[in-house]
């Protein structure tokens, strides 16, 4: 079975984690979260994987080669300009003509059993079916409303209150027959939701949907990137070391991955489910709480706390700091006695000097210094860098 898996986008709204990598290259449990998707996807069949290909291309491919690690055959397709999402797929036309296919955005977690959407597909009469899941705030994306028969009746892109007819909202994965390509025009944006199933229904074709029913998140904010990770750190079913673990008198208490030549300090206490990377230093009097994915060659210093929190590579986290519901990027260096709130995010080789406190809800730049003592209410920018975080 054959999948289209869109690369496109920038990932603005996820800034500042996508100044150095594309958003399906975000870390996720310590792996680019395109590894998650595709090996989900093997995992269910979907073995002939096209991708579309924009920002920061060279990434992907580093992350999936040519997917025989993930049992999949990968064939990448590069954009010159913004298709948008339907102009993508159609610029990979003619690796996707010979049967339906499945689309799926690269930033998407899913925990789907998406080989049924497939065959429900297979089963119907609609030139495309359109996976749908229920939300609570619906705000955020396209709705639909459907009918007994799950035909879809009418669509409202990001409905504003009072408009909000539906909490069904599109997934943005698609089964589409090939018969699809004869509707969308040939190298000019265009977008599924916006120009392309509008378009459709207009001509009187019969659009379905799917219901959806698990772990769904297109990873658009730091918060549902965290919830994702949440997700993928459940999956943890029992403790894996990989190499030489140093413990002397400390606890850990599963499931947790560890990565080789791990030292844990005295005293210190790690609670799963968490992750570990390769080469991480955790001194004593330590915690690890609950649901932490730590990456490799981090430095985690005595007394320090970490809960429910994402660290990547080669981070410094000082002395009786705090960290809380945070993500942090590669080469980052905390002080002593900081306290990071929840919902933070700080860019890569951001340095945070000693008693900073950043307030929840922060997005701190790369490269940026706080001095010492300061107590951070509102984003941190650095000028050598786009400051926008509207967008994909």
């Amino acid at each position: 079975m054959k999948v289209c898996i869109m690369c496109g986008g920038e990932g603005t709204r996820l800034r500042p984690l996508t100044f150095g990598r594309p958003k399906p290259c975000i870390p996720i449990v310590n792996k680019p979260s395109i590894q998650h998707l595709v090996s989900h996807l093997a995992n269910l069949g979907f073995t002939d994987v096209v991708i579309t290909l924009g920002y920061m291309s060279e990434s992907i491919e580093e992350a999936l080669g040519d997917g025989s690690l993930f049992g999949v055959d990968v064939t990448y397709v590069h954009e010159k300009t913004k298709l948008g999402t339907a102009g993508s797929v159609k610029n990979a036309q003619k690796y996707l003509e010979e049967q339906p296919f499945l689309v799926v955005g690269g930033d998407h977690v899913v925990g789907l059993n998406l080989l049924e959407f497939y065959r429900e597909h297979l089963a119907n009469d609609s030139i495309t079916t359109i996976g749908l899941i229920s939300i609570d705030d619906p705000t955020e994306y396209g709705i639909a409303e459907i009918d007994a028969d799950y035909q879809i009746k009418r669509f409202k892109e990001k409905p504003s209150p009072g408009e909000i007819f539906s909490n069904l909202a599109s997934t943005g994965m698609y089964v589409c027959d090939p018969e699809i390509f004869d509707h969308i025009p040939t190298g000019e944006k265009f977008d599924f939701a916006r120009n392309l199933f509008p378009e459709l229904m207009e001509q009187g074709y019969p659009l379905k949907a799917w219901l959806a029913r698990g772990n769904w998140s297109d990873v658009g904010s730091p918060r549902s990137l965290r919830e994702a990770e949440r997700w993928k750190l459940q999956d943890i079913g029992f403790t894996n070391i990989s190499g030489d673990l140093y413990i002397k008198g400390a606890r850990i208490l599963g499931p947790a991955q560890i990565g080789s030549c791990v030292s844990v300090a005295a005293n210190s206490r790690v609670i799963g489910p968490v992750s570990i990377g390769a080469g991480t230093i955790i001194e004593e009097n330590v915690i690890i709480g609950p649901y932490t994915s730590i990456g490799e060659g981090c430095i985690i210093k005595n007394s320090a706390k970490i809960f429910s929190s994402s660290i990547y590579n080669r981070v410094v986290i000082g002395r009786d700091s705090t960290v809380s519901g945070s993500i942090i990027d590669n080469d980052t260096l905390i002080g002593s006695g900081c306290n990071i709130e929840h919902d933070t995010v700080i860019g890569p080789r951001a340095v945070l000097k000693g008693g900073v406190v950043v307030h929840s809800g922060t997005r701190l730049w790369p490269e940026v210094i706080i001095p010492e003592g300061t107590v951070v209410k509102e984003h941190v920018l650095n000028e050598d860098f786009d400051t926008r975080t509207e967008g994909s």
